[in-house]
């Protein structure tokens, strides 16, 4: 059983410690620990909490960032998702994305021809390619007509982003690297962390070699750290039923001409995004009225049949990226790339993608190294293995998640609360009516044994779950 133990437990000192159990922390545990180096990693938080669970859930080159001349960023995203592609096919799966041309809008065919073929030379396949009227409403009969000339499709990739993280995080965990969640780290001295358990308030300091601090858009005190701007995105969760789209359906939005997409995920259909900046706590970003408001104008100049409103939602979820502040107007403007920091056994890291979590975790131990040679990165191997699947036949109703699957996060995956295993262990809690309510006496009898979890746990922890729930992920209604 993968337990959190007491802080007596951990070793006295390290050759790296992590702070940070987000994608880009997981994926500097995964390289480390192949370098044969003691590697622990915590989060204040549970693990992928922050950002790295709330993003658009894509895996992908970034087409719109070769507008910003961001070639070497869509470049190097291209690759690592055919990756991806590659070495976690279970995981990460192809998504076909369709661009409706209309007549006097942009961009036009030709604009979109040049992009796409240039995307298509990057990733060394040709998957781009224009399709005609009638066939861009055979598959898509619900999108607007007036004015369609047709499309132009391609390829990019989708995964789970939270599973993704888990997947790094227990590879990493299976290799000897140590990992806690709910752990709030605080630097003492040049090599050493205080260390403080968020359930007990057990405290203990750690000695290493190195730091590493990957905490995203949580500020970081050193004088060295670059500023960030935070920019939230939020999206809604349609039912499939009531959003139909076979293809990611990407558009403009009519009022600012920032891209726009609705596609397939998990059994319902994502709808977003905003990029604003995010001037509220990192804890609990939420969705607007506003920005509920400026997607569903989108999608009714999208979609003008389906008449939906927020009111047809499953879910809504805002997340926040850490983006380092470049002095853009525009927030997408700003250069998704990564940036760096270092001093003496210490080295930071904010900013990137999602995508290209393996490419930052390498610069980020080769800058490591320059200090503590054994964290010379390994020679490339291989990302993540693959998991177990669940069982047969014990699918949870209405959803893409089993039994089987639930009961073993439960026991393997460190789970301390509910929301743990709702949110981010499985997404039962955006994918199913009311963050999957009717679901939890069937939860509490498959998951109470592993998690060795009393009843009056299991109602406190219920009620938590879905004050939450409520409070971060029910539909913005007017």
């Amino acid at each position: 059983m993968a337990a959190r133990s007491d802080l007596d437990t951990l070793a006295d000192r390290y050759d790296l410690v992590i702070v940070g159990g987000g994608i880009t922390g997981a994926g500097i545990a995964r390289e480390a620990v192949r370098t044969g180096a003691s590697v622990l990693l915590v989060d204040q938080r549970d693990f992928a909490s922050g950002t790295s669970s709330w993003s658009s859930k894509l895996v992908h080159g970034g087409l719109r960032y070769l507008r910003h001349g961001q070639w070497q960023l869509t470049l190097e995203s291209v690759r690592e998702r055919q990756r991806l592609l590659r070495e976690a096919p279970d995981l990460v799966r192809p998504i076909g994305f369709l661009m409706p041309i209309y007549e006097g809008r942009k961009p036009g065919r030709a604009l979109l021809q040049v992009g796409l073929f240039v995307y298509d030379v990057m990733s060394g396949v040709r998957r781009s390619r224009f399709v005609a009227t009638d066939e861009v409403l055979r598959d898509e009969p619900h999108i607007a007509t007036s004015g369609l000339k047709g499309a132009m499709t391609y390829e990019d990739a989708t995964t789970d982003d939270a599973r993704l993280v888990m997947r790094l995080i227990m590879t990493s965990a299976a290799l000897g690297a140590t990992v806690r969640n709910y752990t709030h780290a605080r630097a003492e001295g040049a090599q050493g962390v205080l260390l403080t358990d968020a359930q007990t308030g057990q405290t203990r300091t750690i000695h290493s070699a190195m730091t590493i601090n990957a905490t995203g858009a949580w500020p970081d005190a050193s004088a060295n750290a670059p500023a960030l701007r935070p920019l939230r995105g939020s999206h809604f969760v349609f039912p499939a039923a009531k959003l139909p789209v076979k293809h990611a359906v990407s558009w403009l939005h009519p009022v600012d001409g920032r891209p726009i997409f609705a596609y397939p995920w998990q059994g319902v259909s994502l709808f977003g995004t905003t990029d604003l900046d995010h001037t509220g706590s990192l804890e609990a970003p939420r969705m607007t009225q506003d920005e509920a408001n400026y997607l569903l104008a989108a999608l009714a100049a999208q979609f003008p049949g389906l008449a939906l409103g927020a009111r047809d939602a499953i879910a809504t979820y805002s997340g926040v990226r850490p983006v380092v502040a470049g002095g853009k107007g525009d927030p997408s403007a700003e250069s998704r790339e990564s940036a760096m920091w270092s001093g003496p056994g210490t080295v930071g890291i904010t900013g990137g993608k999602l995508t290209t979590f393996r490419v930052t975790a390498r610069q980020v131990l080769a800058e490591a190294a320059k200090q503590v040679p054994r964290l010379t990165p390994a020679a490339e191997g291989p990302v993540i293995a693959e998991a177990p699947q669940g069982a047969d036949g014990d699918a949870i109703a209405g959803t893409p998640f089993t039994w089987s699957a639930l009961q073993a996060s439960a026991r393997d995956e460190y789970v301390v609360h509910l929301e743990d295993l709702m949110m981010r262990r499985t997404r039962l809690g955006l994918v199913a009516e009311g963050g999957g309510a009717s679901l939890l006496a069937d939860v509490k009898r498959v998951c109470t044994p592993e998690l060795g979890w009393d009843d009056e746990r299991w109602a406190n922890e219920e009620r938590d779950y879905l004050a939450y729930w409520q409070r971060q992920h029910a539909p913005v209604i007017a």
